[in-house]
């Protein structure tokens, strides 16, 4: 599925990840309605990994929003 589709999932608190990726990229999900020391945090997107630390902040590149290889995450 295109990114715009992967996007809509991800807002209503999904996961995705792209079929390309290695196994040590699982997926990617938003956090959203955070604070930190009583100021509210605008939403960001996470990886989870593998990898110690285990989570990562997302940001796609353009190939990544461009990709068609999107799939949903259980």
């Amino acid at each position: 599925m295109e990114f715009s589709q992967a996007l809509a999932h991800l807002k209503n608190g999904g996961k995705i990840r792209r079929s390309s990726w290695s196994e040590g990229e699982e997926y990617v999900f938003e956090v959203k309605d955070q604070q930190w020391q009583g100021h509210e945090i605008n939403p960001f997107m996470l990886i989870k990994t593998d990898e110690v630390p285990a989570y990562s902040m997302f940001q796609p590149n353009s190939c990544e929003v461009l990709a068609d290889d999107w799939e949903i995450v259980d």
